[in-house]
């Protein structure tokens, strides 16, 4: 692997989700490509300046390990099947039209997948793809996250049959593509790669507006994650992460009214070297910790399980405190071993490319405020490890 050790510099690990909000003008390139009205040179054009912003603000924030904030994509769940959120340039065998809902938000909107028509399924694009660019020009380890099989077998309709391409060989080529998926983006370079598993709280809940969330899902989701997992040695799940959270877009959330518990002890049974848990969002934090200090495995098939807390609320323009990100962590511990304890974001800040931001104001506004958060969390994650008299490797 790649050698890149999380304590390095502070002690308690942290590291981001992945995504950062997408500049005003980009969104604008993303909307006018989709209509038409430039070729795709000029959105790569503003789709580079933001990376480079992105990782030039990334680097200023001392973070330990970066991300280049998923500039280049449409979004966390659909970038290796489509160009842009609106389905320009959609890969083989998939239809825009009658898919399922991913996900619907409390403030009413929602986010629809394509739909599976045929098979064989095949990625069109790879997260190594975009991280093998960026890495061109950062200065810093960076990370990244890629997409669940479990999100991506929502692309099979859940009640029919796709003629001639049964849900069986169509669920062992998804796996097989995240499992290529991961490993293309260690062979290019990152020194950690985390899954998205935003659909898992989801799972949980019934929700007749969205069929799927009603129809027990969950244990065959975390199957799905381990077929992938398990095809990796122990030495490299140490840096294969499993992000959760309630969603996160235009400042709203999918599944924060959804007990933490109906997910928490089934998702370690996922043999995930880290977890990603939305938290700093949570109105009582301390059932929560206690749950992850009680079902965090410090065996999970050859791996010592981490809990990454969330201490950074991306969808509230307010900016935490390094004391207060400080204070969570304090906290965290007298429940999480602080040996398996370290620090993240509830969720990327931006999953998906068009995002208005609301609470906000503008996505520009929410950019700096992005920035700033996570400063303030690596600064307080050191504090936190000082008062903990948790040494820097």
């Amino acid at each position: 692997m790649s050698g890149y050790d999380p304590r390095t510099s502070t002690g308690i690990p942290t590291e981001p989700v992945g995504s950062l909000p997408r500049p005003s003008t980009l969104q604008a390139a993303y909307a006018r490509y989709d209509a038409g009205e430039i070729g795709r040179d000029q959105l790569e054009v503003e789709q580079e300046a933001a990376v480079r912003d992105s990782i030039r603000r990334f680097e200023e924030t001392g973070s330990p390990i970066i991300s280049d904030g998923e500039q280049r994509w449409s979004s966390f769940a659909t970038y290796p099947i489509t160009d842009t959120l609106a389905g320009t340039g959609l890969a083989d065998n998939l239809s825009g039209e009658n898919g399922q809902f991913f996900a619907i938000f409390a403030d009413g909107h929602h986010r629809q997948l394509p739909r599976l028509v045929g098979g064989p399924f095949r990625y069109k694009n790879w997260a190594a793809d975009s991280l093998r660019r960026s890495l061109e020009i950062a200065n810093r380890p960076m990370k990244q996250a890629v997409i669940a099989p479990s999100m991506l077998a929502l692309l099979y309709p859940l009640h029919e049959e796709v003629p001639g391409y049964s849900r069986e060989q169509f669920e062992e080529d998804l796996c097989n593509e995240t499992e290529k998926d991961i490993r293309k983006a260690f062979e290019a370079g990152a020194a950690r790669v985390s899954v998205d598993f935003t659909e898992g709280r989801l799972a949980t809940r019934a929700d007749p507006r969205n069929p799927w969330t009603g129809a027990g899902m969950l244990p065959h989701f975390i199957e799905l994650n381990n077929r992938v997992l398990d095809r990796f040695t122990p030495e490299e799940r140490v840096d294969i992460g499993l992000h959760t959270c309630p969603g996160g877009d235009r400042d709203s959330v999918h599944s924060a009214d959804v007990p933490y518990n109906n997910l928490l002890p089934s998702m370690f049974r996922i043999n995930a070297g880290y977890f990603l848990i939305q938290l700093a969002s949570e109105r009582d934090k301390d059932p929560v910790y206690e749950s992850i200090g009680k079902h965090l495995r410090s065996d999970a098939n050859g791996v010592t399980q981490m809990a990454y807390v969330g201490v950074i609320n991306p969808l509230n323009p307010r900016i935490e405190g390094p004391q207060e990100v400080a204070d969570a962590l304090i906290r965290a511990a007298n429940f999480i071993p602080r040996e398996q304890l370290g620090a993240t974001d509830d969720c990327g800040f931006s999953p998906f490319s068009i995002d208005e931001k609301p609470s906000h104001g503008s996505p520009d506004y929410a950019r700096d405020v992005a920035f700033q958060k996570i400063r303030n969390r690596v600064e307080g994650v050191r504090t936190a490890a000082d008062k903990l008299n948790i040494p820097v490797a």
